[in-house]
């Protein structure tokens, strides 16, 4: 198995309050994807809802994904101040969250 050289993924699962509103919702998306235009260290940025069929979803309903060169680049995006002010903000309109940093892994065959 090869680990990808510096690269990480931070991701984040997702139960927003109940009642809150779509165009909020929405309105958060646009901010969290603004992110990368504003933190050096965000590479890039994806999200999606959750479409499985198998009901192992235990109740998160969006993903987001993020990409940095290096965990010290993560660290940096979760210290910047543009990450704090938005976190604060986005977590007070969710339930449930999970967030998960690796380094993607492939394997030769």
């Amino acid at each position: 198995m090869e680990e990808a050289k510096g690269v990480v993924k931070h991701v984040l699962l997702a139960k927003f309050k109940e009642g809150t509103a779509q165009d909020q919702i929405d309105q958060l998306i646009k901010d969290y994807a603004n992110l990368v235009n504003l933190i050096e260290p965000m590479k890039s940025f994806q999200w999606g809802k959750n479409v499985s069929i198998e009901n192992l979803h235990q109740g998160f309903t969006h993903i987001f994904e993020s990409t940095f060169e290096s965990t010290e680049g993560v660290a940096e995006y979760v210290a910047h101040p543009a990450h704090v002010e938005y976190a604060n903000l986005f977590l007070a309109n969710l339930e449930k969250v999970l967030v998960i940093d690796y380094k993607p892994t492939t394997v030769r065959v």
